[in-house]
């Protein structure tokens, strides 16, 4: 067989499939014009009863998706308000337009630093095509619900533990990124992305626990020296001052005294200096020890 007559072949069967898909919408379009004929006959003559099958009504945050013999039925979704179906032929899905939240199961995840913890977290999202999420997906419910853990132990499975502890702001927008990319042909807008909460192991807690026990005790006495190095500048600054002004060391003494008096104590020293009673003694003369002349001298008048 040669060439031409293979190509004359298929083009002659390419035809009779063309010819048998336009037959089929040929019967198929003429058996759903009958069947509406049929149904619009019957609601005209069970009128009004038939009204109250026709007449629908969602609300102001729904949307009507109607089929009719399996099609959808052009103009996209319908609503909010009344809107009206044939009951024989139509059949409808009401879609919720608002924004719905789910908790994420805790997750399972092996950090990059090879650390296990458990994650979980909270996803807003919402439909914003009707049509689309009815049609394209099956339940878009949950099929968000398992794309969010899979996203979830993928992005953190390459982050290390402080990055998961302290990141958690840019580890949500990376989750609501991808989510909201991945769930676009599904009709689905990710809204916002949380992660709840964080579990570690128990010894890992406790390892953790005492680390920051001794970095703050570290930095306690980091503290103190420094206090204790200030205080003493201080001290040696306040004896200079006292060096050069005596009257500064009797306030000191002053301040002292009162200090004590407040502790309720029963015995009091108060230094008195000798230099405020040399007024009021009578000038005596101090014997010399090393002065035996003076000492003779002394001696004799007492005899006398």
């Amino acid at each position: 067989m040669s060439s031409g007559d293979t190509d004359k072949s298929s083009l002659t069967a390419v035809r009779m499939s063309c010819d048998e898909q336009a037959n089929v919408s040929e019967s198929s379009g003429f058996c759903a014009f009958a069947l509406t004929v049929i149904s619009v006959i019957l609601i005209v003559c069970t009128l009004p009863f038939s009204l109250f099958l026709c007449i629908k009504v969602v609300q102001e945050y729904e949307r009507a998706v109607i089929f009719r013999l399996g099609r959808l039925v052009r103009g996209g979704a319908k609503g909010p308000g009344i809107f009206f179906i044939i009951p024989c032929i139509d059949s409808y899905c009401k879609v919720d337009l608002r924004t719905v939240s789910f908790d994420v199961p805790p997750q399972e995840i092996l950090s990059r630093d090879s650390v296990t913890v458990s994650v979980d977290a909270v996803v807003y999202f919402r439909i914003s095509n009707a049509t689309v999420a009815v049609s394209n997906v099956e339940d878009y419910g949950r099929s968000t619900r398992l794309l969010a853990a899979t996203t979830l132990r993928n992005v953190l499975g390459t982050k290390d533990l402080s990055q998961i502890l302290s990141e958690r702001e840019s580890i949500s927008h990376i989750m609501q990124s991808s989510l909201d990319e991945a769930t676009d042909p599904w009709g689905v807008k990710v809204e916002r992305v949380e992660i709840k909460d964080v579990r570690l192991p128990v010894q890992l807690q406790r390892a953790m626990a005492a680390e920051a026990e001794a970095a703050r005790e570290a930095r306690a006495k980091v503290i103190a020296a420094e206090g204790e190095q200030r205080a003493s500048q201080a001290l040696r600054q306040a004896a200079e001052v006292m060096s050069h002004n005596p009257a500064a060391l009797q306030l000191r003494y002053l301040q002292t005294l009162s200090s004590i008096a407040a502790e309720k104590n029963s015995t009091i020293v108060f230094p008195i200096p000798l230099e405020l009673f040399k007024a009021l003694l009578p000038p005596m003369k101090i014997l010399r020890k090393n002065d035996p002349d003076e000492q003779q001298q002394q001696n004799t008048e007492c005899q006398v």
